[in-house]
C-alpha cells in the first residue's frame, strides 16, 4: 500500500467530505487571495497617493522658507492641519532604510508607492505594531522626519473579508455535509443490511434516497427474498427425501434383525448403518442448518461441550481475549466444530482446540498431530465429495468428503471463512474457524 493510499480516508463519508471540502478550501483560498491582492493592493495605492500629496505640500513649504527658523514656525501648523507630525531637523529616532515585516504585503505597497511620488523620501519604516508610519525626507535644511497614522494610507480591516469569507464558507461546508450525509445514509444502511445478510442475521430494510439507492435497495430485497424462498423449498424437499431414504433404510434394518446372525448379515447390516451416516451427511451438507436463527451464543461453554463429548483426546487449550456472547447459530457452529474435531480425530490421537476473541471475529483453532494436509492439496480439500487419499474412503473408516466443506460452508454463512495450514504445536493440520462478529 502506497503513502497516498494510508493517507487517503477509506470510509464513503470521509471521502465524500474531501470531495466536498478540498474544492471549496482551493476556491475560496485563490479567490480571496486574488482579491486582496488586486483590490487592497489598488486601494492602499490611491490612498498613500493622497497622503503623498500632503507630504509634498509640506516638503514644498519647508524648501520656500526664507530660513531654518521660518520653516519651523510655518510648518508645525500646516502639519498639525495634515494631522501629520514634522520633526525639522530629524531627530535620532528617524529611520536610516525600509523596514517593513516580512508579510506585510501592503506596507511593501505603501514604501513603493511613496518612493514613486516623493523623490526626496530618504527611508519609510512601516513596522511599528501601533501602525504609525516614520518617514525621513531630505529638505534644503537638512533631513526632515514625519510620522502619521498608517489607517491614512491602507484599509485597516481586510480581514474582516476574511473571516467572512472562512465563516461562509464552514456554514456552506456544514450544509452541504448535512445533506451529502442524507443522501449517503441509505448506501451505509443498504450495505450494513447486505452484510448483515451475508453473516446469517437478516435485518429489516426499507429502500430510501435517491432513486438510483432505492433502486439498489429493492434489487437487494429482491434478492435477499428468492434466496430465502429457494433456501426454505430445498429444506422442505430435503425434509421428504430424508423421509423417503430413511423409510426403506428401516425396514432393511428390520429385516435384517430378523435373519439368523452370520457374517454374511453382519456384513450387511454395517453397509445399512453406512448408508445411514451417508444420508445424515448429505443432507447435513445441503441443509447446512440454513433455516436456523442466530442468537448470542457463548461460544466457550459451546466449545468445552464437544470436548466433553470427544474423549481423552480433545482438550481445549486457551481462551483468548475477553470471552463473549457472540451473535451465531448455534447448531451450525457446533456441526462445524464437531466436525473438524472428527476430521482430526480421524488422522491423529492429539487435538487441541483454542478459541480467540478479536475485536472484528471469532476464532476457532483445531489442531492435531496427524499427517495433515499438503499445501497444494488444502484448497481441494474444501471441496464437497473429495478424498484426498484412500485411507479417506468411507468403506475404510473415513468420511464421504463433507466434513470440512459443511464446516466452510458454515463459516462462509456467518460472515468468515474456514482456513487450513499446518500446524507449528502439533505438526499436523491447523483449521482456523473464522466467524465475524
Amino acid at each position: 500500500m502506497s503513502v497516498f493510499q494510508r493517507i487517503f480516508p477509506r470510509s464513503l463519508y470521509a471521502r465524500a467530505a474531501l470531495i466536498l471540502i478540498v474544492p471549496v478550501v482551493a476556491i475560496q483560498l485563490v479567490v480571496s487571495t486574488a482579491f486582496i491582492q488586486r483590490h487592497y493592493e489598488g486601494v492602499t495605492r490611491q490612498m498613500t497617493q493622497g497622503v503623498a500629496i500632503d507630504l509634498g505640500f509640506l516638503l514644498a513649504e519647508i524648501d520656500a522658507a526664507g530660513s531654518l527658523s521660518e520653516a519651523q514656525d510655518r510648518v508645525p501648523e500646516l502639519a498639525d492641519a495634515l494631522a501629520v507630525t514634522v520633526t525639522l531637523p530629524a531627530g535620532p529616532t528617524a529611520p536610516r532604510q525600509d523596514r517593513a515585516t516580512a508579510l506585510d504585503l501592503s506596507g511593501r505597497v505603501i514604501i513603493e508607492t511613496l518612493h514613486a511620488q516623493l523623490p526626496a523620501l530618504v527611508a519609510a519604516d512601516v513596522s511599528d505594531p501601533e501602525r504609525i508610519v516614520y518617514l525621513l525626507f531630505d529638505s534644503r535644511y537638512g533631513a526632515v522626519q514625519a510620522q502619521l497614522s498608517r489607517r491614512r494610507m491602507s484599509a485597516s480591516n481586510p480581514h474582516q473579508l476574511l473571516v467572512l469569507m472562512i465563516f461562509t464558507s464552514i456554514l456552506m461546508t456544514i450544509i452541504a455535509y448535512i445533506f451529502l450525509r442524507n443522501q449517503l445514509r441509505p448506501i451505509t444502511k443498504l450495505a450494513q443490511a447486505a452484510e448483515d445478510f451475508g453473516k446469517g442475521r437478516p435485518v429489516s430494510y426499507r429502500p430510501r434516497g435517491a432513486l438510483e439507492v432505492r433502486a439498489a435497495g429493492r434489487a437487494f430485497l429482491d434478492m435477499r427474498a428468492r434466496i430465502d424462498r429457494q433456501i426454505e423449498q430445498r429444506t422442505l424437499m430435503l425434509s421428504g427425501v430424508s423421509h423417503d431414504l430413511r423409510t426403506p433404510l428401516t425396514r432393511l434394518r428390520l429385516g435384517l434383525s430378523l435373519l439368523p446372525e452370520d457374517a454374511e448379515v453382519a456384513a450387511l447390516q454395517k453397509d445399512v448403518a453406512e448408508m445411514e451416516r451417508m444420508v445424515d451427511e448429505f443432507l447435513a451438507f445441503v441443509r447446512g442448518d440454513a433455516m436456523e436463527g442466530s442468537e448470542p451464543t457463548d461460544v466457550v461453554a459451546l466449545v468445552e461441550g464437544i470436548v466433553s463429548r470427544s474423549g481423552p483426546s480433545v482438550r481445549l487449550t486457551g481462551v483468548l481475549g475477553a470471552a463473549e456472547p457472540v451473535q451465531v447459530r448455534p447448531q451450525a457452529v457446533t456441526r462445524a466444530v464437531e466436525n473438524l474435531v472428527e476430521n482430526a480425530r480421524r488422522f491423529g490421537d492429539m487435538i487441541e482446540i483454542r478459541v480467540d476473541y478479536q475485536d472484528s471475529s471469532l476464532r476457532i483453532v483445531v489442531e492435531d498431530n496427524g499427517p495433515g494436509i499438503p499445501e497444494g492439496q488444502r484448497e481441494e480439500a474444501l471441496r464437497p465429495f473429495t478424498r484426498l487419499d484412500v485411507s479417506r474412503d468411507p468403506n475404510r473408516g473415513g468420511g464421504v468428503g463433507l466434513g470440512l466443506s459443511i464446516a466452510s460452508d458454515i463459516a462462509l454463512s456467518h460472515g468468515g471463512a474456514l482456513r487450513l495450514s499446518k500446524s507449528e504445536r502439533l505438526g499436523g493440520l491447523r483449521a482456523e474457524l473464522v466467524i465475524a462478529r
